[in-house]
């Protein structure tokens, strides 16, 4: 395809173009998205089964798990999950392969196309990218779609789409402000991507009466954890049971920490129910549970010190990496590089990870969205509690790190958390391998 002179001609001027479209970064709502789509090739009518994952914490690790087992049994896959740590490619998969950014451009110039015979109507950069990726996975003709909510559900772009099965993770509270401040009103929006006698999986095992409650007025087939499906197991080995079918003797999930548990018992669950359109054995589900990866989800890095990388940006989420640091067993010190954003509860996230600090490395983040250094700085002392660890702030994520690095024994741990922009951050050269200074024999 010949690109006009008038349009960008690279991936980075696309994405700064399209930045600039819509005053505003998040404006809920599917019409605008619904218009465009009317205008593309084929209206995103997808060509195989499409799994649409929604919840507060869970999906990225859901939707890698789901892309491992059904590429191990041999389907071709496409996955779209959002947002990226180091580069934008990350966010569309192709049988497990992040799509070259030619490939994007000409699907830019697509959307682009379609919004200007919808009328122009000014997309959000969610908005215009998902559809470039939902229609690059549309021509692509995979076996199988996997779409990753980005926020909410019900007024998500990626809901313009019609799904096959829904997944619902974990639900808590995140993004108050748009999704409303109670676990009933969040799962009222993350329940709108249940479609009428379509299966619908939910893995959260205490979910909000408002899904339940969205499931049955649509007429959803509704999968509860410990009704529709269980998990059990012990220290070496777990097993699953639905709905006639059972699996005993399963590795963990090489994604690490006791939450994922939750998720792959849901992404089971999704398999079974879809097992009429693509039925998998049972040795590409140990192979895929196995062999599956996700960057920055308790990610843990071997050195010196040891590193942790976990994109944690809410209360949910940070607790349950407290209980997983808890579990790793005894460190002399605890070394944390954390950025956030400043509408989470910040507040929330601070006092949970309080008690495991000993020093803060806190860092700007390249967004305004992000809380300034000082004001992080002043809620850590502000807290109650008198283990509040030093602090100190830089300019960016890499330069926390380095600075933790020259602090820390070797012995040690340094966790980096807070946002997709902290842990990317320091991901921007590839997984760094830590180092740090060895006493010498005379202690110097």
């Amino acid at each position: 395809m010949t690109l006009s002179p008038a349009l960008p001609s690279s991936l980075s001027d696309w994405l700064a173009h399209i930045q600039s479209m819509h005053p505003s970064e998040i404006d809920m709502g599917l019409a605008r998205v619904h218009d465009v789509a009317a205008q593309l090739p084929e209206q995103l009518k997808m060509p195989c089964p499409v799994i649409t994952v929604a919840g507060t914490n869970g999906k990225g690790s859901t939707c890698a798990m789901l892309e491992a087992i059904l590429g191990q049994s041999g389907y071709r896959t496409a996955l779209y999950t959002s947002p990226h740590l180091v580069h934008f490619e990350e966010r569309c998969r192709l049988n497990g392969d992040h799509v070259q950014s030619p490939a994007l451009c000409e699907a830019f110039v697509v959307v682009e196309t379609a919004r200007q015979a919808a009328g122009g109507v000014p997309l959000t950069y969610f908005e215009f990218t998902t559809l470039g990726c939902l229609w690059l996975m549309q021509q692509a003709r995979p076996d199988v779609i996997i779409l990753e909510v980005g926020l909410g559900g019900r007024l998500d772009a990626v809901n313009a789409v019609d799904t096959d099965c829904a997944i619902v993770t974990s639900i808590d509270i995140d993004h108050i402000e748009f999704l409303g401040g109670t676990r009933e009103a969040i799962g009222q929006e993350k329940a709108g991507i249940m479609r009428a006698g379509k299966p619908v999986i939910v893995s959260d095992p205490m979910p909000p009466d408002s899904v339940l409650a969205y499931a049955a007025e649509v007429g959803a087939d509704l999968w509860l954890v410990g009704r529709d499906f269980n998990v059990s197991g012990d220290k070496q080995q777990w097993g699953w049971a639905g709905r006639g079918r059972r699996y005993a003797g399963l590795a963990y999930p090489a994604l690490r920490g006791a939450n994922q548990l939750l998720n792959a018992a849901g992404v089971l669950a999704a398999l079974e129910a879809l097992r009429p359109l693509l039925p998998v054995p049972a040795q590409s589900i140990r192979a895929g549970l196995s062999l599956v990866e996700l960057p920055g989800r308790f990610q843990i890095v071997p050195g010196e010190p040891t590193l942790i990388l976990d994109v944690a940006h809410n209360p949910h989420a940070v607790a349950t990496l407290v209980a997983n640091l808890d579990a790793m067993g005894f460190y002399p010190a605890t070394h944390v590089v954390f950025g956030c954003m400043a509408d989470k509860d910040v507040a929330a996230i601070l006092a949970k990870l309080s008690p495991l600090v000993d020093h803060w490395y806190f860092s700007d983040l390249a967004t305004p969205r992000a809380m300034p250094t000082e004001a992080l700085m002043a809620l850590v002392a502000a807290a109650p509690g008198r283990n509040k660890g030093s602090t100190a702030a830089f300019s960016s994520p890499q330069a926390a790190l380095d600075n933790a690095v020259s602090k820390a024994s070797p012995t040690d741990r340094i966790l980096v958390c807070g946002s997709f922009l902290t842990v990317g951050g320091v991901l921007q050269q590839g997984v760094p391998r830590l180092h740090a200074k060895h006493l010498g024999a005379n202690g110097a």
